[in-house]
This record gives structure tokens, sequence and C-alpha cells, in this order.
């Protein structure tokens, strides 16, 4: 089936709003003040963001593809692979998706947000920081995990054993995601998505949150260059090696 160019952009726009209120709902559920799930361990954030992707590319995958982040757009683009005349387009669905999805998290953790006096947890529910305050070591990290998870997400839509049934290429991806985040996490976050960093940071920027502090604007563009260079590479190296 054949769906309207404004049905692909609805499909982004809510699967991106899906991916933040499930990942960045279950880092306000470990972090903020006085939730259930205070003080849990990084695996719920791990299966927070893997199921942030899965349950989106489930029901958009045959929409619009369910890409949900400007970098696999802009990859996907640059390779041939995607039309350029939708980028733009697509770019702004998920960038809105993901500012609807993290007021959604702020609402349904708004008295939280009120008890919670610590700024970096709080930016931490929103957009991403490096552990170590190093620019370039959070360049690494996204670049790395951008890196493999456009690679393997590429691979999983033209593998043939996957080709037969899509749903396997969505779980697949969901798993990877969350493994990312279990692995790689612990340096940055991690964002792997400029519109899940960006988006947020802004929400973050303008609500008038306790205790909230700094933005982190100074770090703000790495989480939006590194997974868009590297989703470049991904999908231009598969190309040229496996298409």
């Amino acid at each position: 089936m054949e769906y309207s160019f404004f049905a692909k952009l609805a499909a982004e726009f809510l699967g991106t709003a899906i991916l933040v209120i499930l990942g960045n709902g279950s880092v306000a559920n470990v972090e903020l003040k006085g939730t259930k799930g205070n003080g849990s361990d990084w695996l719920v954030i791990a299966v927070g963001y893997g199921c942030g992707v899965m349950v989106p590319a489930l029901m958009f995958g045959t929409v619009s593809g369910a890409q949900i982040n400007p970098a696999f757009t802009i990859g996907l683009a640059v390779s041939g692979m995607f039309s350029w005349s939708q980028v733009i387009p697509f770019i702004i669905a998920q960038m809105l998706g993901a500012i609807i999805g993290q007021l959604v998290v702020y609402w349904a953790y708004l008295p939280h947000y009120d008890q919670t006096t610590d700024p970096e947890s709080i930016l931490g529910t929103f957009g991403t920081i490096d552990a170590s305050d190093s620019l370039w070591n959070g360049f690494v990290n996204e670049f790395v995990g951008s890196f493999i998870l456009f690679f393997g997400a590429t691979a999983f839509t033209h593998a043939p054993y996957f080709k037969e049934n899509m749903s396997s290429v969505f779980i697949a991806l969901g798993f990877l995601v969350g493994t990312l985040v279990a692995s790689l996490g612990g340096a940055t976050g991690p964002a792997l998505n400029p519109a899940r960093d960006l988006g947020p940071r802004l929400v973050h920027a303008i609500l008038p949150i306790k205790h909230k502090g700094s933005s982190q604007w100074n770090y703000a563009p790495i989480p939006v260059i590194a997974p868009i260079l590297a989703g470049i590479c991904a999908v231009v190296l598969y190309k040229g090696i496996f298409l």
C-alpha cells in the first residue's frame, strides 16, 4: 500500500514523539526525585530507548520507513536511497515530534521535576551531556554509536532473510538501540539522533523548571553533527560494499 506524503509526515511526527516519550520518559523515571523508578539502573533506560525505537518502527515502518532520525534521513538521501525533496519536510516532522514528545514527558513527570534539585539530573531527561566534560569524547562516542546504528539499520532492511518479514527488522533494530545504550551510553547518554537531543534541549531552555540550570548549548552541536556524519558514512559505506 502506498501512503500519501501527509501520512508519511504524520508517521515521522508521531514516531519521533513516541521515541522521545518512551526514551526520555525512562530517563525521567530513573533520574527524577520521588518517582517509582528513582535510583534504578541503566538497563531501565536501555530498555526504554530500545522499545522507544522498536515500537514506532513496528507502528509506522511500512508507512514512512520509520526513519524518525534526521541523521538517517540525510544519510539515505546522500546515498541516493531517499529523495532530497522529502528531506526537509521529514526533518521538520521529526523535530516537531521530538518537541511534543518531550512536552508530554515533562507534563507526565511535572511533580517530580519540581522535587528534583540537581540540574544535571533534570537536563539528562531532556538532552545529552558528556560524562567527562569532553567535546571530543562526546563526538567520538556519538559517532561510533550512530555509525553502528545506521550501518545496522541499513543492513537489516536489505538482508534477504529479513525481507519476507519486515517486523523482524524493526524488532532487531530495537534490540540494537537498547544494546548501544547499554554498551556505549555511559559516556554521553547517548543521543544517536539530532532530533532526539536538539528538540528536547530547546524545550529545556524554554520551560520554567525549578533548579534546571544551564541547557549546555556549548555541547549541543555534538549530538547533531556526529550522528549526521556517521549516518552519511554508514549508509554510503554499506551501499558501496554490499549493494
